[in-house]
C-alpha cells in the first residue's frame, strides 16, 4: 500500500523542536570492525529526558561528505540527528571506509591513481552490515531503520535487499535508483562521464579517490536554491559549520593547499552505472516498511526514480511505502531553513519513524 504525505500541509502545523529540547542531547563514539584491517567510525546521538520509541536509526551519508558533517552539525537547525533524538529516537550515525573517522583504504594514503575507484558498492554494504550488527549487539534491538540520503539510499536499499529481516523501515532521502534516460548530472554526457566517451565514467577525472576543497561544497547547493538571496534558504552558520566539518573529518586536510578532503570515487562510479540503465539492486526484495522523501529541486535524484522506486516497493507482497514530495525543497533540505522545507522533512520521517499518524 502506497500513502502520499501531504508535505505541504506540514510546514504551517507545527515548529519542530526547539533549542530547549535539544539541551538533553548526548553523544558518544564507538567503533565497529568490517573486513580485517578496517574500524568503522559510528556516533550515537540519544535524548536522556526522551522515553525511547522505535527501532535505533542509522544514518547513512552520501557519496562525498562523511556522517558527522552530513547529520549532526553543532549549530541551530544543523543536526539532524539530535532532532531525531529529541522525538525519542537512538539514532547512530555511520561512516564507510574511506570517509569520515573510518579507516580509509591503503590506497588513499598514496598518490591519487586513473583506474580502480574505491569502495564501491559492495564494500560499503558490507560495511553497512557491520555497523548494523554493531547497533543490534549494543542496544538489544532485533531491527534497525536506516535513513539513507543520495548514495547512501542506495547502499541502504542494497543492504536491506540482502538482509531483508535485519531492517523494520528505510528512509530513501533524494535517491538515486532507476536508469533516468539523459540525467543531466550523472549520465552519459554528464560532468561525470567520460569526455571522449560518453558511455564510459570519468575515471581520469575522478580516480580512485577525489579530493575536495571548500570551494567546492556549496556551488551545487545555491543553484539548487530557487530564490538569488541564499541566506534567506539557508542559514549561513550552517553553510559555514557544514563546509568547516567536511574539511575536518580529514587529518591530512591541512597537508594540502588549498586544505581538502579525501572521499573514495567507487559511490560516483556506482551512479553513473545506475544512471545509464544497470540494476545494482531490487527494491522487491526489500521488507521493510518505506518512505521515499524527495525534493522538487534536487540535482541527484529524479522524478522516475521515486516512480520505479515506488512501483517496486508497491509490487510487494506487504510492507508499507509512504511517498512524501517536498515543494521547491533542494537536495540538502534537512539543513535549509525551517520554512524552506526542513519542518516538512522532519515531520515527514519522524512520523514515520515512531510509528504516529502523519495527517493533522
Amino acid at each position: 500500500m502506497t500513502r502520499t504525505v501531504p508535505v505541504a500541509a506540514l510546514t504551517a502545523a507545527m515548529t519542530l523542536l526547539s533549542s530547549a529540547a535539544l539541551a538533553e542531547v548526548q553523544r558518544s563514539s564507538f567503533t565497529a570492525a568490517s573486513e580485517p584491517g578496517i574500524e568503522l567510525a559510528i556516533r550515537e546521538v540519544v535524548d536522556s529526558s526522551e522515553p525511547r520509541v522505535g527501532n535505533p536509526v542509522i544514518l547513512l551519508h552520501g557519496a562525498r561528505v562523511p556522517g558527522a558533517a552530513s547529520f549532526d552539525l553543532q549549530v541551530e537547525g544543523g543536526s539532524l540527528a539530535a532532532d531525531l533524538a529529541a522525538a525519542g529516537l537512538a539514532v547512530y550515525i555511520v561512516d564507510l571506509r574511506g570517509y569520515g573517522a573510518s579507516t580509509r583504504p591503503s590506497a588513499m594514503n598514496a598518490p591519487r591513481q586513473p583506474k580502480d575507484p574505491l569502495v564501491r558498492s559492495g564494500a560499503a554494504v558490507r560495511d553497512l552490515g557491520a555497523a548494523v550488527e554493531a547497533v543490534l549487539a549494543r542496544t538489544g534491538a532485533s531491527q534497525v531503520a536506516i535513513l539513507g540520503w543520495a548514495t547512501g539510499g542506495h547502499w541502504a536499499g542494497a543492504y536491506a535487499a540482502l538482509f531483508p529481516e535485519r531492517v523494520s523501515k528505510l528512509v530513501f532521502y533524494n535517491t538515486l535508483y532507476g536508469y533516468t534516460p539523459d540525467h543531466p548530472t550523472l549520465g552519459r554526457g554528464s560532468r561525470i562521464a567520460d569526455p571522449d566517451d560518453p558511455e564510459r565514467f570519468d575515471i581520469d577525472r575522478f580516480q580512485n579517490y577525489r579530493l575536495n576543497t571548500a570551494d567546492s561544497l556549496l556551488p551545487g547547493w545555491d543553484r539548487s536554491i530557487p530564490i538569488e538571496d541564499k541566506a534567506a534558504w539557508r542559514s549561513p552558520a550552517v553553510a559555514e559549520a557544514y563546509v568547516a566539518a567536511a574539511l575536518a573529518s580529514d587529518p591530512t586536510g591541512d597537508e594540502r593547499d588549498p586544505p581538502s578532503f579525501r572521499a573514495p570515487s567507487g559511490a560516483m562510479a556506482d551512479s553513473f552505472l545506475l544512471a545509464t540503465g544497470a540494476t545494482l539492486w531490487d527494491a522487491r526484495l526489500i521488507a521493510a516498511d518505506a518512505l521515499i522523501i524527495r525534493s522538487e529541486n534536487d540535482f541527484w535524484s529524479r522524478p522516475e526514480d521515486l516512480a520505479l522506486l515506488e512501483a517496486h516497493l508497491a509490487a510487494r507482497d506487504g510492507g508499507e511505502v509512504r511517498v512524501a514530495e517536498i515543494p521547491q525543497a533542494t537536495h540538502f533540505v534537512h539543513l535549509d531553513r525551517a520554512e524552506r522545507g526542513r519542518d516538512a522533512f522532519l515531520r515527514a520521517i519522524t512520523a514515520f519513524l515512531t510509528q504516529q499518524d502523519e495527517r493533522l
